[in-house]
């Protein structure tokens, strides 16, 4: 006789779960989005303190970079990009690393103000391309002339006229990758060449500039301190009024509003004083 293996195909059985072992999963309630708005909103308030507590941090560190600069990069644009790194370092942060907050700060500050400048590329590809045949140009000609070759000789060998070759010259020192006193040496007898500043660096205007600035200061003290504080982030540090209302915990549009008010409030203290518009100075 033949052993028949037989297989089951009668499903298992399952037994029911005891109740007290189920997991249960409760429905999110009210109060629970209400305490999730509320960590959220502490977490952004401290956040913004962090960051009005650290700003004169942030004003050295770009005093500091500012100091190895060509002169014709603003401090202010500096100050800015910087603000923006603090307020990334702020919500970053992290107390349970056991790190201060400015020594992880400080970092990002000099970084996101790095960052910007390589963005702004003060002196464009192709005047640095420029520089670098200049210099070479005048290497290899004092070399074979054994001088200080001549503006057409320069001109030449760059394989441009004299015109060009000086309009060249007035590029790359408006930027700062050469001397404005630099000149030939058929003429280091002729005083330094003269280049006229831009309109806003002229002495005048700069006076006028100053005249104005001291004016809007002392119509601002009759503002009241968060006025103030609106004003400033966002006409000095340049801050979207989103952002103001971000620091200051309050919605766009109320920032808004005391930004008018503030203007129209500062209007009035400036025309008792005589001064209608900036074209006064």
């Amino acid at each position: 006789m033949t052993a028949t293996a037989t297989y089951s195909m009668t499903a298992p059985v399952l037994e029911p779960v005891p109740a007290d072992r189920l997991i249960r999963v409760r429905p999110l309630k009210s109060g629970d989005r209400v305490s999730a708005s509320r960590t959220a909103a502490a977490r952004q308030e401290q956040r913004d303190r962090i960051v009005l507590e650290n700003l004169p941090l942030v004003k050295a560190i770009a005093v500091r970079v500012h100091e190895n600069l060509p002169v014709h990069v603003d401090l202010d644009d500096l100050v800015h990009a910087g603000i923006l790194g603090l307020f990334d370092a702020a919500t970053k942060y992290d107390p349970e690393k056991m790190v201060s907050f400015s020594s992880y700060a400080k970092h990002r500050i000099k970084g996101a103000i790095l960052d910007s400048l390589r963005q702004l590329d003060w002196a464009s590809r192709n005047l640095r391309r420029r520089h670098k045949q200049l210099e070479a140009a005048t290497r290899d000609l004092a070399g074979e002339l054994h001088r200080a070759p001549s503006e057409a000789e320069l001109a030449s060998k760059m394989g441009v006229d004299v015109e060009r070759w000086r309009q060249m010259m007035v590029d790359l020192r408006n930027v700062g990758l050469v001397s404005a006193s630099q000149r030939p040496a058929d003429q280091e007898d002729l005083p330094a060449p003269d280049f006229p500043a831009a309109a806003d660096l002229q002495p005048d205007s700069m006076c006028s500039q100053q005249q104005l600035r001291s004016a809007l200061a002392g119509a601002m003290k009759v503002l009241p301190e968060r006025y103030q504080k609106v004003v400033a982030l966002y006409y000095t540090n340049e801050l979207t009024m989103k952002e103001i209302g971000g620091m200051l915990g309050i919605n766009e549009s109320r920032v808004s509003q005391i930004h008018k008010t503030a203007l129209e409030k500062m209007a009035v203290v400036l025309q008792e004083a005589g001064i209608r518009s900036s074209a006064a100075f």
